[in-house]
């Protein structure tokens, strides 16, 4: 690799962690390419990305950057897991890490915070974006639906009265 090429990797990763909501630090060390490239899935599915990097380059693009804390995590051999959402990357890294004993979790950086392994198991319980959404448009929605039916209960209930009264006029 050469001069150019190493520059433009340092500039690749440090918008990696600049951008990043989380970023995950793991070993990697005796994975397969298969089980590597499972992994690679599983984050992209999740909206999230895997990046072998050489730690000296590394540590050079987080100069100055946020998660710049997790330098010292890079160490041997080690993947990074990142994702805009700040909870996706930590959740796939933990349920791979869950899957597959070869894949240590190190910590991780979520913004300036530094997370230890724990940290990161704990990120990785929080609810994603898109079930935040959810639950607060559940929320949302759920006092209309109750108007709605307080509503409609009015009219209902007066007509079971009323076919109550008939079938009592019907069955004298």
């Amino acid at each position: 690799m050469d001069r150019a090429q190493k520059e433009k990797l340092v500039d690749e990763l440090a918008q990696i962690f600049e951008s990043s909501g989380v970023v995950v630090v793991s070993h990697y060390a005796g994975l397969t390419v298969a089980e590597m490239q499972d992994l690679r899935a599983r984050m992209r599915e999740a909206g999230g990305s895997v990046r072998v990097a050489k730690n000296r380059l590394a540590k050079i693009a987080l100069e100055g950057k946020p998660c710049e804390s997790i330098g010292s995590l890079l160490t041997g051999m080690t993947v990074l897991s990142f994702s805009e959402d700040p909870v996706a990357a930590a959740k796939v890294s933990e349920a791979y890490a869950k899957d597959n004993d070869k894949f240590v979790i190190l910590g991780g950086a979520m913004g300036e915070t530094f997370l230890d392994p724990a940290g990161v198991k704990a990120v990785a319980s929080m609810p994603s974006r898109e079930e935040l959404i959810a639950s607060i448009v559940g929320c949302i929605g759920a006092p209309a639906s109750n108007i709605a039916g307080a509503i409609g209960a009015p009219a209902s209930n007066i007509a079971s009265i009323l076919s109550t009264i008939e079938e009592r006029g019907e069955a004298a």
